[in-house]
Parts: structure tokens; sequence; C-alpha cells
């Protein structure tokens, strides 16, 4: 069902972009880099962005979509737990933000403001158990530990802003270059039991339920890819 839901969604995707007519889109390669998380890279060419869904002059409402190999991402808890390492993963990850875009530019040449919102949701979701247990060793003055948690997978979203520039190459082709700072999270409901082994070589249960933990997606995201353009621009 995981995989017929992802194809479902970026098949979508590809039928905004053919149904785009008279419209710029492009494909990319899009990379994230996530706050006190791992390094991901897309995959592609699963990542369309600037499919238009209104526009007036240089002012359009643009929405898109990547399909990421999420390597690690942290978390985020008021309780006092080191959260410096990624803490979730390795996931599928679908995401689809929803842009303003402002375009300057000319036939040649296009420099884009973009600032919006977007949604994501993750697959196939584990849990880094070697950087868990490492911080509850300090959260719980532990020696040795060794937690079991479930989590809920819930859909996330946040709001995000980019910069992106175009060189076309033709009335039919050009390439981007852009990056966007994204600032978002979901839902997680980390629970479970930790046990472990304290100074003393006493051996103990403990039950953690860390109930307003939220998966941390904020980082920044490169792109790279072309753009395909009907051919109208002025």
């Amino acid at each position: 069902m995981r995989k017929i839901s992802i194809i479902t969604i970026v098949a979508i995707l590809i039928l905004l972009a053919i149904q785009g007519k008279g419209q710029d889109f492009g494909i990319s390669a899009s990379f994230f880099l996530p706050k006190n998380g791992d390094f991901s890279a897309p995959i592609s060419p699963l990542s369309i962005r600037g499919v238009s869904l209104a526009s007036a002059g240089i002012f359009s409402i643009d929405i898109g979509g990547s399909l990421y190999r999420m390597t690690g991402m942290s978390i985020t808890t008021s309780e006092p737990i080191d959260t410096r390492k990624p803490m979730v993963g390795p996931f599928f990850n679908m995401m689809v933000p929803l842009e303003a875009v402002i375009n300057l530019g000319n036939s040649n040449t296009a420099f884009l403001i973009k600032g919006g919102g977007f949604v994501f949701y993750n697959f196939g979701t584990k849990l880094n158990y070697g950087n868990i247990d490492r911080a509850m060793l300090d959260y719980l003055s532990l020696e040795i530990a060794n937690s079991d948690f479930t989590f809920t997978n819930s859909l996330g979203f946040g709001y995000e802003f980019g910069l992106e520039f175009i060189q076309y190459l033709n009335r039919q082709f050009g390439i981007t270059i852009g990056a966007n700072y994204y600032i978002g999270g979901a839902n997680l409901n980390l629970k479970g039991t930790v046990k472990g082994v304290d100074a003393n070589g006493v051996v103990s249960t403990s039950t953690v339920d860390l109930k307003d933990s939220k998966l941390d997606y904020t980082g920044l995201e490169f792109s790279v890819g072309l753009l395909f353009s009907s051919g109208r621009r002025r």
C-alpha cells in the first residue's frame, strides 16, 4: 500500500506538470541538509517544482513535490534530552510545497524569490536506536541503556522560503539553481521503555513518555535541475 501511495502521489505531480500548458516547470535533483541530521539525497528524478496553479505578471502560485530518502533527522522535545544527533531514520519522505513566487528577470535569465508552506509524510520510518540509547544514558543517568520505543507516523507541515536562479538556454529549456530553507515538524509521540545499568551496577527498567516529541524538519535544501518552458516568455 505504501509503494502504491508513493507512485500515486508522484503520478499526480507529473500530470500537473504535463497539464501546465503555457507554464514553466522543472525537474531537479534536490539535496537536503537537515539541522542536527544527516545529508540526504533525492530519488532522482522525482523532484518536480514550479508547476504554476495561478499567475499574474511577475507573481505566481506554484506547487511541486520531492521524494527523498532521508538518512536521519533529529527530534524536538521539552524534556532535557540531547537531540543534537539524528534519532529518526532512515526513511522515505514525500514533501509537497505550495509557494508564492516573485519572478524578476528577462527572456534570458530569471531570479525567483519564493516563500510559502509545505506538507510532508514519511514512509518506512525507523528509529536510530544507537543515538537514542546514547541520549538515554545522560537523561536517566545510566552507564548502559537499551531502548524500545514506539512512535506515531504523522502528517507534518511547516513553512519555507528560498531563492532560485534560472539561465534559459533557449525558448524551451533552462538550467535552474536554487536553495530553500524549511522549518517544520511532525508529531512523533515517542514512548517506551529503557532497560539499563547505572554506575552502581543496579539494573532498572524506566518508562519514558515524550508526548510532545516531534520530528524536526528543519534544514537547507539545494536544487539543480532543468526547466521546461512553453516558449511563451517575453
